[in-house]
């Protein structure tokens, strides 16, 4: 009963998020509209935007590949990968990303704690992708004549923030000896982010081959930009009059989306993020919340079929996935507690 009340606890914030959300759509858009609005899309080009998401997915396992220096087999990391946006639409806590580093350990004879890093720093870079495409992409919603300025200044703090990787990457051990230094006066940052920046600092060590980072951000780029042309045509499908502008817009409010706390696969957050900022650009919200929604059965469509493949061929389930990382995460905690008791 502990354990469920303390994921409860965990879970609510999320809760209450997508909850209010989802009930302000509801209040606000004219479901009706949206249905129409769906019979009546261009449905050739979501096709495209069909086959354009299988082939990021591919793009997405060459990134994830590289990351992990190529140990293991393309197969094996993609069906992986998969996996893991699978556990994300329907397990809390974003669980996937642990499920997918402990998927891969299982396959291959890599460990659990080297595959972990290289999900981390994916994650940090897909962030500095998507805020850069935001932010470059305001100017020109919001009209202001500065753009190319913003877009700029963007790609320089981009820069920086990847400079400032690498030399984290180049002095590991300077950057682990001052954390212990705030850990030691502040015990609970050291308990909530010790193992977790000595596995990201780990991680790091691509940023210092230049042969394997350059590949590494050259498939990113492609990634990302691959995304945009998909968002792009996803959001043409239902307003013509939609420009290049329009998918950089989206594809960043919903990664932003993506990324606040709410029920498992984002439900609310992302259809609320999508919705608004389409809404923003073409001030029609049934149709906006068509576009939110084809987007989610498309996410629902790759990780459906291509990890439920992945998990038979395992002879797993989501359920028992679920079990097993819950015993994982139990157990983590178990020791981290015992060593807390033996200090004291």
């Amino acid at each position: 009963m502990s354990n469920f009340l303390r994921d409860f606890r965990r879970l609510l914030p999320g809760l209450v998020t997508s909850f209010i959300l989802v009930a302000v759509i509801l209040y606000f858009v004219d479901l009706r509209k949206t249905i129409e609005a769906i019979k009546s899309a261009n449905y050739f080009m979501l096709l495209v935007v069909l086959f354009l998401g299988i082939l990021w997915l591919l793009v997405r396992g060459l990134v994830w590949r590289t990351l992990l220096r190529n140990r293991a087999s393309y197969k094996d990391v993609f069906f992986t990968l998969m996996e893991g946006y699978l556990l994300n639409s329907f397990l809390p806590f974003r669980l996937g990303e642990i499920g997918r580093a402990f998927l891969l350990s299982r396959k291959t004879s890599l460990n659990f704690i080297e595959i972990l890093p290289t999900i981390i720093v994916e994650r940090v870079m897909d962030l500095a992708f998507s805020a850069a495409i935001f932010i470059m992409a305001v100017p020109f919603v919001a009209g202001v004549g500065s753009a190319n300025q913003i877009g700029f200044i963007v790609a320089g703090i981009v820069l920086l923030g990847i400079a400032a990787m690498y030399l984290l990457a180049r002095n590991r051990q300077w950057a682990l000896n001052i954390f212990q230094k705030f850990g030691q006066r502040w015990p609970k940052i050291g308990e909530l982010g010790g193992n977790l920046l000595e596995s990201f600092l780990n991680g790091l060590d691509i940023l210092t081959d230049p042969v394997l980072f350059g590949r590494f951000i050259g498939l990113m780029t492609l990634n990302w930009g691959m995304a945009i042309v998909q968002y792009y045509l996803l959001t043409k499908a239902f307003f013509p009059q939609a420009t290049w502008i329009w998918g950089m817009f989206v594809l960043g409010a919903a990664a932003f989306g993506g990324a606040i706390p709410s029920l498992p696969g984002g439900v609310g957050t992302l259809e609320g993020a999508m919705a608004g900022a389409v809404t923003l650009l073409s001030g029609d919200q049934s149709g906006a919340l068509a576009v939110a929604l084809s987007s989610r059965f498309l996410n629902y469509l790759y990780s459906g079929v291509f990890g439920s493949i992945g998990l038979s061929k395992e002879g797993q389930t989501i359920s028992s996935i679920y079990q097993q990382l819950k015993n994982l995460t139990t157990r983590s905690e178990e020791k981290s507690s015992g060593t807390d008791s033996k200090q004291e």
